[in-house]
């Protein structure tokens, strides 16, 4: 069997953390057994769904590296769906319904306040030809749905085996008034005709899974794929993440607060497994090690300090090849792989690294406490030309006229270089400034 699996979000919001880790499960177990990875947008939804949206969930997507061997759009495929309702309908699955939601509402009401659970009694069905008759006549439009029978049963690739029984659930609607196809069903019928093999998805959606492997065996002989269901991330204050809050979207992590997409694929791809959660610079290093049945049964909890850590992580370990385009793109061309080697131990986001770059290049603010201090450094500044070695050098010249050593040396010389009690080693950095800049600085000048 050739695993074929799909992420398949609806176009109305932002994707946020939980959602790319549905889509990196997916793309992850695709890529470890040679498979293929469908991006489906279930976007039936036509009040809601969005072009705006779409696009975003491509972009999100193609930034983190998860490309799609698959495309399918649900709007694309209403006649399919149409083709499966009237499927069911002969095989007397499918049955028209007449209530509004207005009277649905009252019948939940009032069996929650009898104590009993909020199932659909299955009113249409004791209705006469005649009945459904006079109703469609007076302009009634019925929705449709799906007579359930019998308890679901699977097992679980990642909860085990799974027994539901269905006489507690609602016969779902497949098909609204208007002709719109619900998740429910529309999510079926493309699982059935384009091969998915495996549905990985949170745990959110056991019920649906209960449900729509009776519509699955209603509609074909061909066995349902094997369903996985993994638990929810929440944030570090316990909310669960949504898409219509924002919550943790994908556009702030890669915008505002400049996270690299290989820290977010490395933390989701461990997080809430008993693989530990590390650094790693592509996705093939990830994919080789994934495997289902290392996913806990418990809810991980979501911690961005822990992201931002592991992007510091992977930003450390980021050759300057992979990064030339994008400096340039932020206006820091003149960057060379030696000024990064310097500068990166000390960078959390990329953006960082324009500081570093204007203390090296300036003009800065010196802070001279000692003039003298400074004075007699700058008359015993190493021969040109500078390297690496002219920094010790320099600092040991410094130690035998002036008597001080420790912090009470390297200090006032930081602090006069470069305006900041902390940053990069100096024995890096000094070259960069070079001879003319450490001069002025010295001499309390912004350079």
């Amino acid at each position: 069997m050739t695993v074929a699996v799909r992420f398949a979000p609806s176009p109305t919001g932002l994707l946020h953390l939980g959602n790319i880790r549905a889509a990196l499960f997916n793309w992850l177990f695709a890529r470890r057994y040679g498979g293929t990875f469908m991006l489906r947008l279930d976007d039936t939804d036509r009040d809601r769904s969005t072009v705006e949206f779409a696009n975003a969930i491509e972009g999100d997507l193609n930034w983190l590296g998860l490309n799609w061997d698959r495309f399918a759009r649900q709007s694309d495929r209403l006649e399919h769906y149409d083709a499966a309702l009237e499927r069911l309908k002969t095989a007397g699955r499918a049955y028209p319904c007449f209530e509004t939601q207005a009277e649905l509402d009252l019948k939940r009401k009032t069996q929650l306040g009898r104590g009993l659970p909020p199932v659909y009694d299955r009113a249409a069905l004791k209705l006469s030809d005649a009945e459904r008759a006079r109703l469609i006549a007076a302009g009634k439009k019925p929705h449709w749905r799906f007579r359930l029978d019998g308890d679901a049963e699977w097992d679980d690739a990642i909860q085990g085996k799974k027994h539901f029984p269905t006489s507690a659930l609602s016969d779902p609607v497949l098909v609204r008034e208007d002709g719109v196809p619900l998740y429910t069903f529309s999510s079926v019928v493309d699982d059935v005709e384009l091969g998915i093999t495996h549905v990985i998805r949170g745990e959110d959606h056991v019920t649906n899974t209960a449900v729509q492997i009776q519509i699955w065996q209603a509609l074909t002989d061909k066995p349902p794929p094997i369903f996985a269901h993994f638990p929810l991330i929440v944030t570090a204050s316990g909310i669960e993440m949504s898409k219509r809050l924002g919550t943790l979207s994908i556009a702030s992590l890669r915008g505002d607060m400049e996270i690299e997409p290989m820290a977010i694929n490395s933390l989701l791809a461990r997080l809430g497994t008993s693989e530990p959660v590390g650094p790693h610079l592509a996705l093939a290093e990830l994919a080789r090690a994934f495997d289902l049945g290392k996913i806990s049964h418990s809810g991980p909890k979501f911690d961005m300090a822990d992201l931002q850590a592991l992007n510091a992580k992977i930003l450390h370990m980021t050759p300057f090849a992979n990064l030339r385009e994008r400096l340039k793109e932020m206006g820091l061309g003149d960057i060379d792989e030696n000024f990064w080697n310097a500068v990166r131990a000390n960078i959390m986001k990329l953006g960082d690294i324009a500081q570093w770059w204007q203390v090296a290049q300036g003009p800065i603010t010196p802070i001279i406490a000692d003039a003298a201090f400074a004075r007699d450094a700058a008359g015993l500044l190493p021969p040109e030309p500078w390297n690496e070695n002219s920094w010790g050098a320099w600092a040991d010249a410094v130690k035998s006229k002036t008597g001080r050593k420790g912090k009470d040396l390297f200090m006032p010389l930081r602090l006069a270089l470069t305006g900041l009690d902390h940053g990069p080693e100096m024995k890096a950095l000094l070259p960069i400034i070079g001879p003319a800049r450490t001069r002025a600085r010295l001499e309390g000048k912004a350079a």
